[in-house]
């Protein structure tokens, strides 16, 4: 297809699908000729999985493009590259050099070894987590997070995982985690708003 097809199909304009091929975001097409390339079904998964990173993941291009360089490494095992775009969507949160830091720290560490989850000390939630336990604590708030591990954790394994197509394109893999990550989140906490209304209905409303 031409570049003007692949912007009809996608719903990306052609400045940005040519802003994308210069970043490297986008692989080049097929030169047929001097001013003309063809582009095929790879490229729309591509930019499909750009506009999930950039409108519903929020990445900024920098991290895009880590994100992309990942998918093209067929190298790549496939728990690294779904790293590689989970780690993306995780803010940056730096360590507190205090005391109470330390100890919210502590207790994130030792909940996922209770849980024999397997994540690398690096990885950019502990350090979420941990500053989320410090304001917790600091507003008066049970810190005692089990229950939501737990319920993470069925979610995850028995639900969220399964949805991801890791026997086709790394693009809908990465894409499909993508998306998941950010919009069932969004569903779970709405769901959690909602399932509060009906039991404090339950409870206390006449």
């Amino acid at each position: 297809m031409r570049m003007s097809e692949l912007s009809t199909r996608s719903g990306v304009a052609i400045p940005t699908i040519k802003y994308y091929l210069r970043e490297g975001l986008l692989h080049q097409g097929e030169q047929v000729a001097a001013t003309r390339a063809d582009y095929d079904e790879s490229h729309l998964r591509r930019l499909r999985l750009i506009r999930a990173l950039l409108e519903v993941g929020r990445l900024p291009v920098a991290a895009i493009k880590k994100v992309v360089d990942a998918v093209q490494d067929e190298s790549l095992p496939v728990h690294q590259l779904l790293g590689t775009a989970q780690y993306a969507l995780s803010p940056t949160v730096a360590p507190e050099p205090t005391p109470e830091w330390d100890t919210a720290r502590a207790q994130v560490d030792a909940l996922l070894d209770r849980l024999g989850w397997q994540v690398t000390p690096e990885a950019p939630a502990r350090n979420e987590l941990a500053q989320t336990v410090i304001r917790m604590r600091q507003l008066g708030l049970a810190a005692d997070l089990t229950p939501y591990a737990e319920a993470a954790d069925r979610l995850v394994t028995e639900v969220e995982l399964d949805t991801i197509p890791y026997d086709g394109p790394r693009d809908a893999a990465v894409e499909a985690l993508v998306l998941g990550t950010v919009l069932y989140g969004r569903a779970f906490d709405a769901l959690r708003r909602l399932a509060q209304e009906s039991e404090s209905a339950r409870r206390f409303a006449r």
